[in-house]
């Protein structure tokens, strides 16, 4: 009876360290999966951001007198949103 109870732990130990192993591999396959997938992502905002700065270059060039009464005009309202805001308190 000694020898199946020790029979049967060792089967049981054995079989653990195959579950944990295999747990472990599916872990690192998850792991790799998601930073590739964060450096996909990362690329893609990279390259957005260089295209929205080309093409914001490309209007200044174009419209240069417009492009800066339109950020004047962005500033000035930010200005009196945050003064409201700060005068509301």
């Amino acid at each position: 009876m000694t020898e199946t109870v020790v029979g049967r732990a060792g089967e049981q130990i054995a079989e653990t360290a195959r579950t944990a192993s295999r747990l472990t591999s599916a872990m690192a396959d998850a792991v790799e999966v998601g930073l590739g997938e964060a450096r996909r992502v990362a690329k893609q905002a990279g390259d957005a951001a260089e295209e929205l700065f080309d093409e914001t270059s490309k209007r200044l060039g174009r419209h240069p007198v417009e492009t800066v009464v339109g950020s004047v005009a962005v500033g000035i309202a930010i200005g009196v949103v945050i003064g409201w805001l700060i005068s509301r308190k």
